[in-house]
């Protein structure tokens, strides 16, 4: 019996190093394509407030922008899946989850597949990401429809429990006080060969064209992200349990944070340094900025910024910088201009957010985050709130 777990544990141990290293390529795809398609999405929308209604141009504008927001959102699953988006914690109620997305639930699984909804009557308090855990939610749903299509029963149930040292062979469980989340269904079922390769991206037993292979990666990583972890538990032709342990939040708590919200844009007249090494994302940005009215600098690099820094003999009011820089990046450019002009205010974009991730995804208080692929008025809007913000001192 011993030898049975060891060797559990060491194939648990495997998987998990495996589904690292495949989380690092995914994120650094995710990051390039963030690159490409923010120019995309950024240029065409430029075209379409250009282009007015009726022009024969304007359609295919807007298909080749319809297609860029559908890219982003794959790049977005992949950075779920490589833990690389900035994410939101704050205290959520796992029930209240759950109940908020059943109307959604039962339009997206359909009337031959019976939804129960078997939650504790327990406050069930998780320190997670809202708006991830309601795309957990949904992504296990639809996996469970796709595995029953003759129909059959969905089972989603709540519970508060305490993992203890040795409980489980996952190697990301640590003991302590948890929200069990439970996605059950009485499909097909799977092979323990199966088992070991669904989290993975890309990889779907579905026929071509019916799925990404995309949505059981994405709750992977965001369960990871928001440090709990995913059993599953299943057999060829007995369905398939999805259990999640999320930490669980024993006194009321709320995190708050210094993202972006698109707001309507306001013009401006500052001068803003523009930071970028992507020509393409720099000439888009200066652009944009250029059009609502700000005097703008650019650099495609730290070193340079710094050139165009001591050069210009005004004011710079904000530092617009990418994270990931070849040389400097955009954190240590941030605090060495912060240090010459304590006034400057400052927005970092990245294609993901790899220095925050660092820090468990969680934005400092005051800092600004701008995710790639923006589109135009979201550049505006975070260049605006970050320069009309109240002082931090």
């Amino acid at each position: 019996m011993a030898e049975e777990e060891r060797e559990k544990l060491q194939q648990q141990l495997t998987l998990a190093q495996k589904m690292e290293s495949i989380g690092r390529l995914a994120g650094g795809i995710a990051h390039d394509f963030n690159n490409l398609l923010t120019v995309i999405n950024g240029y065409s929308e430029v075209a379409l407030a250009e282009l007015p209604e009726g022009n024969p141009t304007r359609h295919a504008v807007e298909q080749i922008h319809d297609a860029g927001r559908r890219a982003a959102n794959l790049t977005g699953q992949l950075l779920a899946f490589g833990r690389k988006q900035v994410i939101r914690p704050q205290t959520v109620d796992v029930n209240h989850a759950v109940t908020d997305a059943e109307e959604m639930l039962s339009r997206l699984i359909g009337a031959d597949i019976e939804l129960i909804s078997n939650l504790t009557p327990h406050p069930c308090l998780a320190l997670a990401d809202p708006a991830q855990l309601h795309q957990v939610i949904l992504n296990l749903a639809v996996n469970a429809r796709d595995a029953m299509p003759e129909g059959g029963r969905l089972e989603i149930a709540t519970a508060n429990v305490e993992v203890k040292e040795g409980a489980t062979a996952n190697p990301a469980a640590v003991p302590g006080h948890y929200v069990q989340l439970i996605v059950s269904d009485t499909g097909t079922g799977m092979s323990e060969q199966l088992r070991q390769h669904i989290f993975e991206p890309f990889f779907t037993t579905k026929e071509q064209g019916k799925g990404t292979g995309l949505g059981l990666a994405t709750v992977y990583g965001i369960v990871q992200q928001n440090n709990g972890w995913i059993e599953v538990k299943s057999e060829p032709g007995r369905g398939a349990a999805f259990c999640i342990f999320l930490p669980r939040v024993l006194e009321g708590a709320s995190l708050d944070d210094g993202n972006v919200t698109t707001a309507e844009p306001a013009l401006g007249d500052e001068t803003v340094l523009v930071v970028e090494d992507e020509d393409a994302v720099r000439n888009l940005a200066k652009a944009i900025l250029t059009a609502r009215g700000y005097r703008v600098l650019e650099a495609a690099n730290g070193e340079q910024a710094h050139w165009e820094a001591r050069r210009h003999e005004g004011e710079i009011h904000l530092l617009l910088t990418d994270i990931v820089m070849p040389g400097m990046n955009g954190r240590v450019l941030s605090q060495q201009m912060l240090a010459m002009r304590p006034e400057l205010r400052v927005v970092l974009m990245s294609g993901y957010a790899e220095d925050v991730v660092a820090h468990r995804g969680v934005l400092a208080q005051g800092v600004r985050f701008l995710q790639k692929p923006f589109t135009p008025d979201e550049l505006a809007a975070a260049v605006r709130q970050a320069l009309d913000a109240p002082d931090e001192g």
